[in-house]
């Protein structure tokens, strides 16, 4: 038979999980502090690479998707801070027909539509 084991701090549990429900209904529409309030989101410029593709030029990009976005600072390889975004055909075609879509960092505004370099 196993022994009973005694719980001193049996009460510690249930108001630990009330003190994080509490914090999270608190805490839930308010702004992430470790979020640079300087440049959109990686998420956000993957959204915006694609859809500045479409407008250039529907009928051609429109399987093209996002498949790698890079942040690069101010002076690397360019003068601005700027999202690199890696866009490519579904399915994907090993950078034959991919295309690298720059967008300003701070707003998201496109700055140059290339090649990628190998």
């Amino acid at each position: 038979m196993i022994p009973r084991v005694r719980r001193h701090f049996w009460l510690l549990y249930p108001l630990w999980i009330v003190l994080c429900a509490l914090l999270f209904f608190a805490l839930r529409n308010r702004e992430d502090p470790s979020r640079r309030h300087d440049r959109i989101l990686s998420n956000d410029a993957a959204v915006r690479a694609v859809a500045v593709l479409r407008q250039t030029d529907r009928a051609r990009y429109a399987g093209y998707e996002a498949v790698h976005v890079a942040y690069a600072g101010r002076g690397e390889a360019g003068g601005a801070a700027r999202w690199v975004v890696l866009c490519d055909r579904v399915p994907h075609t090993e950078l034959r027909d991919a295309v690298v879509v720059e967008l300003d960092a701070r707003d998201g505004s496109l700055l140059t539509i290339r090649k990628p370099v190998r």
